[in-house]
């Protein structure tokens, strides 16, 4: 006979790690990386603050393959009161908004804390304190999977008196740091180069990085605001209307609805055969079902608002990607807001050409969901497809080239291939609009190669009528008698104002040429 009970949710993410990205000790290393980092960014650019992020991997015990992972930030911090539900249950989050978030429901950092308690059975150490606080809050917590609950296992609160606020974990867990070594290395350098506001110290056993900041302006911060009227399905509509008991269907679309005014609801629900002012806590379940079809057939309602996204920006780009990168050049276009499903996006793309790049077969891809680096699972992302069929020879892109190319989504719900959050799905949408962002980009590339390749033209060209100024300002020296030296700097003057390039050009391009020939042929 059977016996059957409830799984309490705690538990099932302990027994499916996996599924968040904590598949062995390597990669649960990394993850656990990247979740605090992108934690400590959410808590600092979304509210003004310029990021700072201390982040540090210490090797505990070798030959249990116990690693301790530290991450403090300048954030807002958290409550004093809020600290144990933040980290110790699953579920509880300051993410339930309709806006652009690195995270989702805050589930990463719970999952950081499950998978340390079960590999190492010790407790996650927080210390916080919000901006102006007086106090500053240290915890020890772990997590009864069984209640989804936090264990409080320490308390200890004192003065703040260097008004110090953010908030800073450790975490004891079991890590492959030689494993994971490469793969946080690119993490930190690629989120370097999507925030380059932010400044990130690392240091590991043996690896240290000190990314500075390159620059003190901000990306927009998204604002908060109601579901779209095409996002919602039928669970969340009946959610919604538990709390909207006494409403009609005119009040309840106006209230809970991003942009849809009285007129716009009135219009939507006489297109779908709904009585105004029936009272919306008495629909029945076929007439729910029913709504929310119409909805997302209407073709009535507004866009979904941009305001609740936060694109990185052209200008933010180009100084991530030429100073981490180091290319030659760099061209970074912001699409305009779309939206699939009632969910806005936008989608950015740069292309950074020459300098560091490595020379390769195809376009190297740096990707990006909510200016969260994409490391993992390439091969499935849409963004593989679209930078694989691109016409390159359509921009003067010939293979092998120094070309790397960046493609950023940013939307209240990223559509990801898999539970693991590494990829984009294939969404028509999006897929269209990465395309022309990509477009876009390769256009400006295009005119810059063309103005080098104009450029190299005329440096031939001068170098070419260069050769026989000695020898033709000689003969004339000789039969007019005039000199020679001045018959040279003559002759150098006709070339230049012909061309228009200067000696000045040549030499220049020379020594660039010379020192990029000496950084490709240098060991790495």
């Amino acid at each position: 006979m059977y016996t059957y009970e409830a799984l309490p949710v705690a538990e099932w993410f302990r027994r499916n790690k996996e599924l968040a990205g904590f598949h062995n000790p390597t990669r649960a290393l990394y993850q656990t990386i990247r979740e605090l980092t992108e934690n400590s960014l959410d808590a600092t650019e979304t509210y003004g603050i310029l990021p700072t992020v201390y982040l540090r991997v210490k090797i505990e015990d070798e030959q249990k393959s116990w690693v301790s992972v530290y991450a403090e930030d300048n954030g807002i911090g958290i409550p004093g009161d809020e600290i144990p539900n933040v980290f110790g249950r699953v579920f509880y989050s300051s993410k339930y908004r309709i806006k652009q978030h690195r995270g989702v429901f805050g589930l990463g950092l719970k999952m950081v804390v499950l998978y340390a308690q079960s590999t190492t059975n010790k407790p996650v150490y927080v210390r916080s304190a919000t901006v102006k606080s007086d106090k500053i809050y240290e915890y020890q917590i772990m997590i009864d999977t069984n209640k989804n609950s936090p264990i409080i296992l320490d308390r200890r609160e004192y003065p703040n008196r260097q008004k110090w606020h953010g908030t800073a974990v450790k975490v004891y867990l079991e890590g492959n740091w030689l494993g994971a070594k490469k793969r946080i290395e690119e993490y930190i350098k690629r989120t370097a180069i999507i925030a380059p506001y932010a400044e990130i110290v690392f240091k590991g056993p043996d690896l240290e990085l000190w990314l500075k900041r390159r620059t003190t302006k901000l990306p927009p911060a998204p604002k908060e605001g109601l579901p779209h009227p095409k996002s919602v399905d039928v669970d969340t509509l009946k959610q919604m209307i538990q709390a909207s008991r006494g409403m009609t269907l005119l009040e309840f679309l106006t209230e809970n609805f991003d942009a849809v005014g009285e007129g716009t609801a009135k219009a939507f629900l006489e297109w779908a055969g709904f009585n105004p002012n029936a009272k919306v806590a008495g629909l029945t379940p076929e007439e729910l079902v029913r709504l929310v079809e119409k909805m997302k057939q209407y073709e009535g309602w507004r866009r979904p608002r941009a305001d609740w996204l936060s694109p990185v920006g052209a200008e933010l780009l180009e100084i991530g990607a030429k100073a981490i990168l180091g290319a030659e050049a760099v061209f970074a276009v912001t699409r305009r807001p779309e939206s699939y499903g009632g969910h806005p996006f936008i989608v950015e793309a740069a292309v950074a050409w020459g300098g560091q790049i490595p020379p390769s077969d195809k376009p190297i891809l740096l990707r990006y969901a909510n200016k969260i680096p994409l490391l993992y699972d390439e091969g499935a992302d849409v963004a593989r497809k679209v930078v694989d069929e691109f016409h390159w020879d359509n921009y003067k892109v010939k293979f092998p080239a120094p070309l790397a190319v960046i493609i950023h989504v940013c939307s209240t719900k990223i559509p990801y291939a898999s539970a693991g959050k590494e990829a984009i799905a294939e969404v028509p949408e999006i897929e269209k609009e990465m395309r022309l962002a990509l477009r876009d980009a390769a256009k400006k590339l295009r005119l810059y190669l063309s103005r080098k390749e104009r450029e190299q033209e005329l440096l031939n060209k001068y170098i070419s009528l260069a050769k026989y100024v000695d020898e033709v300002a000689h003969n004339f020296s000789i039969i007019t008698g005039v000199d020679k030296g001045r018959l040279v700097d003559s002759l150098y003057k006709l070339i230049e104002k012909k061309l228009g390039v200067t000696v000045e050009d040549v030499i220049k391009h020379a020594t660039a040429v010379t020192a990029q020939a000496e950084e490709l042929a240098a060991p790495q």
